[in-house]
C-alpha cells in the first residue's frame, strides 16, 4: 500500500513538476539542490534515486518547494504557479549552505546573514531583525519556537533548544536551553545570558 502511495505521488509529481526538473538540470545550483534532496531523503528515510526523490519531495513537502525556489532565484516566479510554495514560511536568506532541512516550516521566518552546511530548522522559528541579522555556521539545529535575533554568530555544532531566545554569540559545540520564565523591565534590566550550556 505504501509503495502504491509513493508511485502515485511520483507520477503526479513528474506531470506537475516537469518544468522544475528542466530548471534543475540546467541551473548553476544543481549540485547544491541535489545535495539538499539527498539530505531530506536521509532524514525522511526515503530510498529513491536523487531525481525521483527530488520530484517526490516537491510533490509532498511545501517547505522543500520553498527551499528550491530560494535556490533558483527569479526563476521561481515562472514555476510557483505549477507547485505552490509554503505560504507561512519566509526564507529571506540568500546565502545558505548545502544540505539544509526545514521540518514543517509552519510560521517560520529565516532572515540570517548566512547559514552554513548541514543545518536543520524546525517550525515556528524566527531568525533575524530587532537589532540585526545573525550569522549561523555549520551543523546547527534549531528546534521549534526558537528566536535568534541581533547581529550575532551562532557557532558550529550548536543546538538551539525549543522556545529558546538567543540574542548573544553562541560558541561552538554548545546547546542552548531556554531559561525559566522571568519578568524584566525593558531599559532597566539587561537580559541574562546564563542559558548557554557547554555539554556537546
Amino acid at each position: 500500500m505504501m509503495k502504491l502511495k509513493y508511485f502515485i505521488k511520483i507520477v503526479f509529481g513528474f506531470i506537475r513538476c516537469f518544468p522544475h526538473l528542466i530548471v534543475l538540470f540546467f541551473h548553476k545550483n544543481k549540485t547544491i539542490i541535489l545535495s539538499d534532496t539527498m539530505f531530506w531523503m536521509e532524514i525522511r528515510e526515503l530510498t529513491f534515486n536523487p531525481i525521483v526523490g527530488f520530484i517526490y519531495l516537491l510533490e509532498s513537502y511545501p517547505s522543500f518547494r520553498s527551499l528550491f525556489y530560494m535556490r533558483i532565484g527569479n526563476l521561481k516566479y515562472l514555476l510557483k504557479w505549477f507547485c505552490i510554495p509554503q505560504r507561512n514560511l519566509v526564507i529571506a536568506t540568500k546565502n545558505i549552505g548545502e544540505r539544509f532541512y526545514i521540518h514543517l516550516g509552519f510560521s517560520t521566518a529565516i532572515g540570517a546573514k548566512s547559514i552554513g552546511k548541514n543545518c536543520i530548522i524546525y517550525q515556528q522559528v524566527s531568525i533575524g531583525s530587532y537589532h540585526g541579522f545573525p550569522t549561523i555556521l555549520d551543523n546547527v539545529t534549531i528546534y521549534p519556537g526558537a528566536i535568534i535575533i541581533g547581529n550575532i554568530t551562532v557557532g558550529n555544532n550548536v543546538k538551539i533548544g525549543a522556545n529558546a531566545t538567543v540574542f548573544s554569540d553562541v560558541p561552538d559545540n554548545t546547546t542552548v536551553y531556554p531559561p525559566k520564565s522571568t519578568m524584566m523591565r525593558w531599559g532597566k534590566n539587561k537580559p541574562e545570558t546564563d542559558y548557554l550550556k557547554h555539554d556537546i
